[in-house]
């Protein structure tokens, strides 16, 4: 079995084409898509109604809102993260470069990667 498989990943996206996309991605990798919350309230009240996140995928400007409330809550509790962004690291704030991260437009391949290095899998 593949290490993908039935892994529960967040998605928070807020373009709903773009979050369809992304639902489609990870269910072919054989994951369960979590979500996708459209904004940052909605994604912290996913976290804490389910303990069995293993991944989030995480767009950095949700809703017209930076997502590093949801990324704060989601490395304390030890999920990793993968940022989408069309900016690349650069968009992220400096204590969360390093991450995994996606620049947008991205492949179904760089969804992969980027979920699998996350998850050291």
């Amino acid at each position: 079995m593949d290490a993908l498989t039935g892994r529960r990943i967040l998605v928070v996206e807020d373009e709903s084409l773009v979050a369809m996309l992304i639902e489609t991605i990870l269910e072919d990798l054989g994951c369960i898509p979590v979500g996708p919350a459209a904004t940052v309230p909605e994604a912290l009240s996913l976290i804490e109604g389910d303990t069995a996140i293993e991944a989030a995928l995480l767009d950095v400007n949700v809703a017209g809102q930076q997502v590093f409330p949801v990324a704060e809550a989601l490395a304390a509790r030890g999920v990793p993260i993968v940022f989408s962004t069309g900016y690349g690291e650069a968009g992220l704030e400096d204590q969360w470069r390093g991450r995994p991260t996606l620049q947008k437009p991205f492949t179904e391949a760089a969804v992969e990667q980027a979920i699998r290095q996350a998850l050291g899998a």
